[in-house]
């Protein structure tokens, strides 16, 4: 099967919606988990799970702290990879793509949905850096509780979104014997392809 069409694009971010709401509707305490792998400028990976916040017209969004070690890796070497597996569906979805960050407007209206106390933690945490003693950070969240204690939380430069803009994305449905489903979905120039895999 092969098709070449802008259209394959659209047609790809409709299943992956359509299946992140079949993953809500599951029993799994943190559906929208998702592995997220990176390098840094030596090509050395790193991986780590992080939560799918959203999946916007260009790409699937992150938060995290500026100064975390993915968020390094991600100042050299602007590429990444997601893969979510949700056994309960027995599907999985790879993404494959570039980084960049999302508007200053759309961590604005994202971060003041975040509950208090994550909004108060991120303030806090030094993120990836060396902690001395589990007290130090709880020291730094009093600090901060007493700071932002008659107001509104601001969101702090140094926490933002990244997206990943896929030039791949990839679905597999389970089947018996291992005889999986695979079809992905690859840009070549400016043009997307569609494709079936072997299992």
């Amino acid at each position: 099967m092969t098709a070449q069409s802008d259209d394959l694009f659209l047609e790809a971010m409709a299943r992956f919606r359509a299946i992140l709401e079949r993953a809500r509707q599951t029993s799994l305490q943190e559906p929208m988990a998702v592995t997220l792998a990176t390098a840094d400028r030596d090509g050395m990976p790193s991986a780590r799970v992080v939560l799918l916040r959203q999946l916007d017209e260009r790409g699937a969004v992150f938060y995290t702290n500026t100064g975390s070690a993915k968020a390094a890796q991600i100042a050299d070497n602007p590429h990444a990879a997601l893969c979510f597996h949700w056994d309960e569906l027995r599907e999985q979805i790879r993404v494959v793509g570039d980084v960049e960050h999302v508007s200053d407007a759309q961590a604005d209206e994202y971060w003041v949905k975040r509950p208090r106390e994550s909004q108060i933690g991120a303030w806090a945490s030094q993120q990836s850096a060396i902690l001395d003693a589990r007290e130090t950070l709880e020291n730094k969240l009093e600090q901060y509780e007493q700071r932002f204690a008659d107001r509104d939380v601001p969101r702090p430069d140094f926490w933002t979104g990244y997206r990943v803009v896929p030039s791949l994305i990839e679905f597999w449905l389970g089947q018996p014997a291992r005889l999986h489903e695979r079809i992905v979905y690859r840009k070549q120039g400016d043009r997307w392809e569609k494709r079936l895999l072997f299992p």
